[in-house]
């Protein structure tokens, strides 16, 4: 089955692909905020940036929940996604909360992206909007979180989720979908079915795929 967004390394179709990481708290909400936006190819929910060896939930150590965004710089730029970044939390509220959990954290993956990044810190500096609560680091490494929690608020619609299992045929590749980042940015309120398949129309898919894409949309019952 051809997929509007899969792994980084097949689907030639979805042209250049970048990856920018964040952490803002609980991972499910910029899970679906960042997968309704145009432009973003695929999203998947993780831990980044401490050290501790293959982390999990219950056992993430010195890591933070992190959202994984693999985006089409042609379609939206890192500086839109920083701009949602600091639009969408608030890095003070969540110092000393629960740990390295819930911590504003950017880990930038390019020198291009680092530099992107400081250049926000200084206007917000000269501002009198200092941002010492947002960590920025390298990202050095990235583990992916459990099944469970990818695409969450997705789940919680079971006609929506069934249909769209169904068509991706795993929850790996469901996961690593497109269209299921826009469904999971829908059930959150973050866009809608109309916006959805007006956008689709613009996809590079065949008109098949478009066809069984559209279906899909207008079956749900949310």
């Amino acid at each position: 089955m051809k997929r509007h967004a899969a792994t980084p390394s097949s689907d030639s179709e979805i042209g250049t692909m970048a990856t920018a990481t964040f952490g803002m708290g609980c991972f499910w909400t910029p899970d679906a905020y960042y997968g309704h936006l145009p432009g973003v190819l695929r999203t998947r929910v993780g831990y980044g940036g401490g050290t501790t060896a293959a982390p999990v939930y219950r056992a993430m150590g010195d890591h933070t929940e992190t959202v994984q965004v693999d985006y089409n710089p042609a379609l939206i730029g890192y500086d839109e996604l920083l701009e949602a970044f600091w639009g969408r939390h608030n890095p003070d509220n969540l110092l000393d909360y629960k740990g390295n959990q819930y911590r504003s954290l950017i880990l930038y993956h390019t020198e291009e992206q680092r530099v992107a990044i400081e250049a926000w810190r200084q206007r917000f500096a000269e501002q009198g909007r200092p941002l010492a609560a947002t960590a920025v680091l390298p990202c050095t490494s990235w583990h992916l979180a459990e099944e469970r929690h990818q695409k969450y608020y997705l789940k919680r619609y079971t006609d929506a989720y069934r249909r769209a299992l169904e068509l991706y045929g795993s929850e790996t590749a469901l996961t690593d979908g497109t269209l299921a980042a826009r469904l999971n940015g829908i059930a959150k309120g973050f866009a809608s079915a109309e916006r959805l398949r007006a956008e689709l129309t613009c996809w590079p898919i065949s008109a098949q795929e478009r066809e069984r894409y559209e279906k899909l949309v207008r079956s749900i019952k949310w």
